[in-house]
């Protein structure tokens, strides 16, 4: 009996957040695993695993933005046509015009930053709903991309390719080809960028009074604002965070890439919503980590290699794989927060 007491309390005294994080980094182990020895061949090997890292750089950002904006209460589907619209901008003007590298990363960084501007006036200070900001927002960041230029094409600008071409070494995790050569194993320079985000964004969210606003925010508005919190302000700030990262996003995207057309990042932002729920953010506002909002990028990225490695390679299997993915975390969610709800009242 006070074993199980001393289990209840561990269980009870973890938050909601932790809980959610607990769960979605064991079932993304466990599919690692399970996916390392059922299928095995690619799935030894680090690259691998780094490739989906590199592959998922840009969703790992705008996943995260997208986790700061549902923690508020809120939700931003704009993000995917704000990455199309930063690549192609920046593709345009590398090689139409034989721009800058470093000026381009500044255009990529000031369309993040114009939407934010106004999609967090719009949603925090006239209260219009997220949705519909962030869905005007879409159409237009799409229409944008179509009128910068609409055919796709391969950027030639020599500064801009050595940069995508650039690898950063992996020391003691390569691995030996067919040949027998030694391959060294390698992240790109995106993996870096949104790594980086990653642990900032933990550090904001866990120890910065402005993390907490967020966490309060979504929680409850009007326990908030008796707490003096600047229920608008942070609003405005976590729709300004969401695209300035989609902002940096975009440009990951086109270094991954290395071209521009209207149909990039073609529903990224469903993605980022279910690697986010996924990853135990929860769509109501107050609960959700940046730590398990990575683990959900790589759980959805995870899922696609395994049917694509089972040769299941229409695209049907995967948006079905997905939803059956969403269903099964969000019923285990459901069902360890009730059991959570259970030993608390008994206790």
């Amino acid at each position: 009996m006070a074993s199980e007491k001393k289990k209840a309390s561990i269980f009870t005294r973890l938050s909601d957040t932790n809980l959610l994080l607990i769960i979605t980094i064991v079932i993304f182990v466990l599919m690692y695993l399970g996916a390392v020895l059922l299928q095995g061949g690619g799935f030894t090997k680090p690259q691998t695993f780094f490739n989906i890292l590199n592959a998922n750089a840009a969703l790992i950002l705008t996943s995260c933005g997208m986790s700061i904006v549902m923690i508020t209460g809120g939700i931003d589907i704009s993000v995917g046509g704000v990455v199309a619209l930063v690549s192609m901008s920046c593709a345009v003007y590398l090689d139409h015009h034989n721009g800058n590298v470093f000026v381009s990363i500044l255009i990529a960084l000031a369309i993040g930053l114009a939407y934010g501007v106004v999609q967090g006036f719009l949603v925090a200070y006239l209260d219009i709903q997220p949705f519909i900001v962030s869905l005007a927002g879409m159409f237009f960041a799409r229409g944008m991309t179509t009128i910068v230029n609409s055919s796709p094409f391969n950027v030639e600008n020599e500064a801009f390719v050595a940069l995508k071409n650039t690898r950063i070494n992996v020391p003691g995790l390569g691995s030996v080809n067919k040949k027998g050569v030694y391959v060294p194993a390698y992240v790109e320079i995106g993996v870096v960028v949104a790594l980086l985000a990653v642990v900032f964004l933990f550090f904001l969210l866990q120890y910065t009074k402005l993390g907490r606003s967020f966490y309060a925010v979504g929680g409850n508005k009007q326990s908030a604002l008796m707490l003096g919190i600047n229920v608008k302000r942070t609003k405005f700030l976590s729709h300004l965070i969401c695209s300035l990262l989609a902002g940096i996003a975009g440009y990951v995207y086109f270094l991954h890439v290395g071209s521009g057309s209207p149909s990039h990042a073609s529903g990224m932002e469903m993605n980022a919503i279910a690697s986010s729920i996924i990853g135990g953010t929860m769509l109501t506002g107050g609960v959700g980590n940046i730590i398990g909002t990575l683990f959900g990028v790589l759980s959805l990225s995870t899922i696609q290699n395994i049917v694509a490695s089972a040769g299941l390679d229409e695209a049907w299997w995967t948006g079905i794989t997905i939803a059956a993915m969403l269903c099964i975390f969000l019923i285990i969610q459901s069902v360890v927060m009730a059991q959570k709800k259970r030993a608390l009242k008994t206790n």
